[in-house]
């Protein structure tokens, strides 16, 4: 868990959480109307917040540990079953990977995730009613642009018809390939959907296999070859040049996923997911889907405490019984779920820790040295891509000339190394969201997925390096960029470790094909049961998958709700 943060003026999130706690002070009686009022009023306009009064612990149906996405969405779902629900969240803000921060004055930035594609391919938005809870997704279409180095550009659209369009401005060869690596890889999206939504247990692999196969209209020495081998060599197979193996390359990679890691090929696959659900920024940053859920939690009559951060869950006796801060606050609880990486729950905080062959199994899960690096650039115009076209501004924008770039950066970053050649993409979702920047101004998400979270020499020592060599990159691209630029502030892989990012890891464990879907985080632990009775694992790290998806956290509800009945 992360240590906690210096004091320093609270944020809109960080006072919805505190007035969540005063809320229920309210309810026992322990604030004034009036007091509560005034909270709500500084939530409302993001002033500081004063300390909240603490209040005895008691007994709860369910304690979450751990405020992110998916921690918020299970309590939602246990809160709406009726269950009195806490969630505990170690910082002083809820939101885990899904917050937007003014990290440059007058400029809000998304800390980690921008589009919020999975979990708009499920229920759960529709299920806790989160549009009624102020959340509104904008569509980014294209969803993505290649600006090649040499001036040429990709547009790739919802519509494959017009993507197909738009490569065939450069190349109608290119343009058959692609439509043609499309036909074969909406099928095979189509076939994992149910294991991406939660809704496949590892008793359904082989059926599922044997529909992918057939997806994938191939011999069955072809479809093994396919699925197991990396997107590096799946992209080489199907589409002819780097004018399309680069920019799709970029979106996969945009997954923590390297070009040659075996079974990666799913991740170039996806690229169709994007042609059919579209890819979706929440209105006013990804923070919104963080307020929102709190406000959904808040109205089912939940709890939520920031800067309460957990140093043991007591499980006497194989049954999990408590959950105590750091400060000595005891939670009782008949049930726990933690929704944070899951080494860290069971290995570390729970008491006595998961022993045996689960914990060995989990102890042996694992995480890579590549991560992601981004820097948030505010300026006073979009980037000036020479030949640009209305919307070029909307989706990701990829830097990716070569798919050898991408693999090359991808080897250097597991050695601890900058890349020689910086794979970048951008975001500027204040083209479609006004409300992020202001009036004329823009902010510029600038992402290198093929990061060493230990770099050599330190990050301390390599930012300005990797900063310069980023600006300079992007002015190749878009000539006067530099001249744009407002303020730049830079979130490398030691300042989301410092957060408490174990590793960098915002996937918490890589997402390998023996980590994936009923094998997240192991096989032991894909139910999102544990040994230990009462106890449940939700986040990034367990099934199906990471990302804003939402369905670890729904699962994990399920399943206690299951047992509960």
């Amino acid at each position: 868990m992360p240590e906690k943060a210096h004091a320093r003026p609270e944020t809109r999130a960080g006072a919805l959480c505190r007035l969540g706690s005063l809320l229920l002070q309210q309810k026992y009686k322990l604030l004034s109307p009036e007091a509560t009022t005034e909270i709500a009023g500084r939530a409302r306009t993001g002033t500081s917040c004063p300390p909240a009064i603490l209040v005895g612990m008691g007994s709860r149906d369910v304690v979450v540990v751990g405020a992110g996405h998916n921690g918020l969405v299970a309590a939602c779902y246990l809160a709406g079953a009726g269950l009195d629900v806490v969630v505990l969240e170690g910082l002083d803000h809820p939101g885990g990977g899904s917050r937007t921060e003014e990290t440059v004055p007058g400029f809000r930035f998304d800390t980690h995730s921008v589009a919020h594609n999975i979990i708009n391919m499920t229920t759960i938005p529709a299920e806790l009613d989160l549009a009624g809870a102020g959340l509104e997704y904008q569509e980014m279409d294209p969803f993505s642009i290649g600006v090649h180095g040499d001036g040429r550009r990709v547009r790739f659209f919802r519509s494959v018809d017009a993507t197909v369009e738009s490569i065939a401005e450069s190349s109608p060869a290119e343009a058959r390939a692609y439509a043609d690596f499309m036909n074969k890889a909406v099928p095979v999206v189509r076939t994992m959907l149910p294991a991406v939504r939660g809704e496949m247990s590892a008793r359904d692999v082989p059926r599922r296999l044997l529909a992918a196969r057939r997806a994938l209209r191939g011999g069955a020495a072809g479809t093994v070859r396919d699925a197991l081998g990396p997107y590096d060599s799946l992209l080489r197979r199907s589409l002819p040049t780097d004018l399309t193996r680069g920019p799709v390359a970029a979106f996969a990679a945009h997954a923590g996923v390297g070009p040659t890691l075996p079974g990666g090929a799913t991740f170039a696959w996806w690229q169709a997911a994007y042609h059919l659900f579209g890819q979706w920024h929440a209105k006013g940053g990804a923070q919104s889907l963080t307020d929102a859920l709190v406000h959904r939690l808040l109205s089912l009559g939940g709890e939520l405490r920031c800067g309460a951060r957990v140093a043991r869950i007591e499980a006497p006796d194989g049954r999990v019984a408590a959950v105590v801060t750091e400060v000595g606050e005891r939670f009782e609880a008949r049930a726990v779920v933690t929704a944070m990486h899951p080494q860290v729950a069971l290995l570390e905080l729970l008491d006595p820790p998961l022993s045996g062959p689960p914990g060995a199994d989990l102890a042996a899960a694992r995480r890579g040295n590549v991560v992601q690096a981004v820097i948030h650039v505010a300026t006073d115009r979009l980037p000036a891509y020479p030949g640009c076209a209305p919307g070029d501004w909307n989706g990701l924008q990829s830097f990716v000339d070569r798919l050898d770039d991408l693999t090359a950066a991808w080897t250097a970053s597991e050695a601890g190394l900058l890349p020689d050649v910086l794979p970048l993409y951008a975001f500027t979702t204040s083209a479609i969201d006004p409300t992020l920047a202001p009036t004329g101004c823009h902010t510029v998400y600038l992402a290198c997925p093929a990061a060493p979270a230990r770099v050599e020499g330190g990050w301390p020592a390599r930012t300005d390096e990797f900063v310069e060599r980023a600006l300079e990159l992007v002015e190749g691209r878009a000539p006067g960029f530099r001249s744009s630029i407002r303020g730049i502030s830079v979130r490398t892989p030691d300042v989301m470790e410092r957060e408490g990012w174990l590793g960098a890891h915002p996937m918490h464990l890589e997402l390998s094909l023996d980590q994936l879907g009923p094998l997240r985080p192991t096989r032991h632990l894909s139910g999102h049961r544990t040994p230990v009775e009462g106890l449940y694992v939700s986040g990034a790290g367990t099934n199906p998958t990471g990302g804003i998806a939402g369905t670890p956290g729904r699962r994990a509800a399920k399943a206690l709700l299951a047992d509960r009945s």
